[in-house]
């Protein structure tokens, strides 16, 4: 599909064009790249980027269940041989009554060709459909209140499904939640909304940790409890912390590993080793009983009193080998998360401990694939109440 927008010489883009563009943009190029490429100038990619939502628009597909232009031109040679609807739908695998209808349409024996037959069937099929956002103000309702809780449109669409059972009007694809945000044509949902989504961007885009040497006595991930590894024994939590560009500030996490429940701890006295202590030293005695069999840590400055903090709580620390980010995935995936609240340039050290519970209170709310759509807080209420 051509771009509405000229290039530098005033010309349309080609198809050729739109598909390098496209293709170039998917790969990740700059504007000025692409532009470049294309013999264009960047406004033109722009206009490109903006109507199309970032992705190319989606060729016309013909059902399998309509008629093709060769079942047509066979039907033309048929009613040339004399032949009547049964024979010919017999011989196409087709009903009588549907050769007979499109014959009907179409002029009739002595006017029916196949050619002029499949492009009114193709005019016949476009038509100015809305969005289902569009037309059904409940469901676009629902919606836009839980992008405004920051649900991912997957969250959104597989929880409608749970929330109202016996209502197919209210159901809706995560990709059509995406297209009612981004693609210009298909828009149904209020642009500012796509800043509710984790990357805050106006289009879609296709798809070094520190290490300051080894801590005093600490335990390695390879003495963990081997129950920690498969998930089915709950409250082995995994810890990190969430810096600020330059290190001014930081925020300590916790994440159970079996029902993705986070903790944000507050640290007004900074990174230091000390002031994680203090904060841990408060925040993990407030855990369920038998819920912190282990904490898993990298090996950051901050965790040099570790052995002080397992006196002073009674859970063991157990140490990721440096580098290894994916032993602690959980946590590495929910401060992925926790940056669309707590974006790069934020102050830390000027959010409240009742701010963070609220943030947290949040996430732990938003349903989760991994967990079959339930939320990590009723995750938590459910095994609680098994273990007990």
């Amino acid at each position: 599909m051509a771009s509405r927008g000229r290039g530098e010489q005033g010309r349309r883009l080609s198809p050729w064009d739109s598909e390098e563009l496209e293709r170039r943009i998917a790969a990740g190029e700059t504007q000025e790249e692409v532009a470049g490429a294309i013999g264009g100038d960047v406004a033109t990619v722009i206009r490109w980027i903006m109507h199309n939502g970032g992705l190319r628009p989606d060729g016309r597909k013909r059902s399998p269940r309509n008629l093709s232009v060769a079942e047509r031109e066979e039907i033309a040679v048929g009613i040339a041989r004399g032949e009547s609807g049964a024979v010919i739908g017999r011989r196409l695998g087709r009903a009588c009554s549907t050769v007979t209808r499109e014959i009907a349409r179409s002029g009739g024996r002595q006017r029916y060709r196949a050619s002029a037959a499949d492009r009114r069937a193709l005019d016949e099929a476009r038509r100015p459909k809305q969005p289902k956002l569009a037309r059904n103000a409940r469901l676009r309702r629902e919606v836009e209140a839980r992008l405004q809780k920051r649900w991912s449109p997957e969250q959104i669409s597989a929880r409608l499904a749970l929330d109202f059972p016996d209502d197919a009007a209210m159901r809706i694809s995560h990709e059509a939640i995406y297209q009612s945000l981004f693609v210009q044509s298909r828009r149904a949902l209020r642009r500012d909304l796509s800043k509710c989504l984790r990357t805050r961007r106006v289009h879609r885009r296709p798809s070094g940790r520190r290490h300051t040497g080894p801590l005093k006595d600490m335990a390695p991930i390879a003495q963990r409890p081997a129950e920690a590894d498969d998930r089915k024994t709950p409250g082995h939590w995994q810890g990190d912390l969430i810096i600020v560009k330059g290190g001014r500030s930081a925020i300590a996490t916790l994440v159970e590993r079996t029902t993705r429940l986070t903790v944000l701890v507050h640290l007004p006295a900074g990174r230091t080793a000390g002031s994680l202590h203090a904060a841990l030293a408060t925040t993990l005695p407030k855990l369920p009983a038998g819920w912190a069999p282990s904490l898993t840590w990298d090996q950051g400055t901050e965790m040099a009193d570790h052995a002080r903090i397992t006196a002073d709580t009674g859970v063991p620390i157990y140490f990721c080998r440096p580098s290894c980010p994916w032993q602690r995935g959980t946590n590495e995936n929910t401060n992925g998360l926790l940056r669309q609240y707590l974006p790069n340039g934020t102050d830390l050290s000027t959010i409240s401990q009742h701010k963070l519970n609220r943030i947290a209170a949040e996430l732990n709310g938003r349903p989760r694939r991994v967990l079959q759509w339930m939320t990590p807080t009723e995750a938590f209420n459910q095994t609680s109440a098994m273990t007990t």
